[in-house]
């Protein structure tokens, strides 16, 4: 007689430690062992089914043997669920595209429907599907579960991608010609201290960063204003770390200092600079002391400056957005910016697998704010607007 008790217990002190295939092979061992009415008993002590009973004996008499780390044959096991269901993904797609959001340009999509709905939609149109085999398959698709973010800008301009059409154009020209072309702009500020950074950053378990409750501003360490200038075409960033004020005389400063490390030298034979920028800011089309300051630096390197601006609310469109900035953040993440030194650092370490290459350095001058320019300094600057919205689209001379 079978003692399926003893069969039962020998397998619940084995099963932990074993695999699919050698808990097959272990019962059909067992059942082998036992005799006639061998697989049945041996079914009912342990749970395991007579047909993968059987097909465990059936390996054991053809003395089969897989490749070391495998436990089943390559290509067995249980069909992907949309290789059985060739209109599943299709199907998913529609449902989500009904409700998707999103900027068109991401490399993320998301949907606002839970993965539940979806899955009782699919049900609907047929498909014997669980909601979280909905959720990787969202996965695979590239979506992912996201919060709200701020991107509705509210009433466009009319020639908003016209604008952005004649920037690409122009750049493209410029850099086909080997004249210089920048993307300028001003990083957000950021406290100097010990205080928290978004994002994490692996550390030993229970080990996390200590830092400050409140964000409030340590009138000895100060602010950080990072000013960029991203060289599109070398793929090569420069951040002055400012002190003082974001001014229209810092954005050239910082401006004057790429062209005097690294311009210079990269573009000897250049006559124009082109530099893209926002609409806003200190480096905004209509602030008087901007155009300016681009004319004293357009005197003492003797180059034309030619600025495209980018039309009202299109800021992340800008080059250095997303070729420069998002990746010191990233670098950053979780680390509080305790030191400008450390700042620094962090900035000119920051690279990417296109081989961005980033430099910083510390501008510690004076740049008030509040400037009124004299109407004589205005009225003294060669300026020529374009045919195409002059007000955001210029020209500046050297006066030699």
């Amino acid at each position: 007689m079978i003692d399926e008790a003893a069969i039962g217990e020998r397998f619940r002190c084995l099963a932990a430690e074993l695999n699919e295939r050698q808990r097959r092979l272990w019962a059909a061992s067992e059942a082998r062992a036992a005799g006639r009415g061998g697989i049945s008993a041996t079914a009912r002590a342990t749970g395991i089914s007579v047909p993968t009973i059987r097909k465990g004996i059936v390996e054991i008499e053809r003395g089969e043997h897989l490749a070391p780390g495998r436990i089943r044959r390559a290509g067995g096991g249980r069909k992907l669920l949309t290789d059985v269901d060739r209109s599943l993904l299709a199907d998913l797609e529609r449902l989500v595209d009904s409700d998707r959001r999103g900027d068109p340009e991401s490399l993320l999509q998301w949907t606002s429907k839970s993965v539940r709905h979806l899955a009782a939609g699919l049900r609907d149109l047929g498909h014997d599907v669980h909601y979280t085999t909905v959720a990787g398959l969202l996965h695979g698709l590239g979506y992912s579960l996201q919060a709200n973010a701020k991107t509705r800008e509210g009433t466009q301009h009319p020639d908003r991608d016209a604008q952005f059409v004649h920037i690409n154009a122009i750049a493209k020209r410029r850099i086909a010609e080997r004249q210089p072309v920048i993307s300028i702009d001003c990083k957000k500020k950021e406290l100097v201290g010990d205080f928290k950074n978004t994002g994490r950053e692996w550390r030993p378990k229970g080990e996390p960063e200590l830092v400050r409750v409140h964000d409030f501003k340590d009138k000895n360490l100060g602010k950080a204003i990072p000013y960029g200038v991203y060289d599109i075409a070398a793929n090569t960033g420069w951040v002055s770390v400012g002190i003082d004020h974001d001014t229209a005389q810092f954005a050239v400063s910082s401006i004057r200092g790429w062209w005097q490390h690294l311009g210079h030298d990269r573009y000897p034979d250049a006559t124009t600079l082109q530099i893209t920028a926002d609409c806003g800011g200190s480096n905004g089309n209509r602030v008087h002391l901007w155009k300016v300051e681009l004319q004293k630096l357009s005197n003492d390197t003797g180059l034309q400056i030619a600025v495209c601006h980018f039309p009202p609310g299109t800021s992340k469109w800008n080059r250095i957005e997303h070729r420069l900035f998002s990746y010191i953040t990233m670098n950053w993440r979780g680390k509080p910016l305790v030191s400008l030194e450390t700042i620094i650092s962090l900035i000119g370490a920051t690279t990417n697998s296109s081989g961005l290459e980033v430099y910083a350095r510390l501008d510690d001058g004076v740049y008030p704010d509040k400037i009124k320019v004299p109407r004589a300094e205005i009225d003294a600057v060669d300026l020529t607007g374009d045919e195409f919205h002059p007000e955001w689209n210029y020209t500046i001379k050297p006066k030699l």
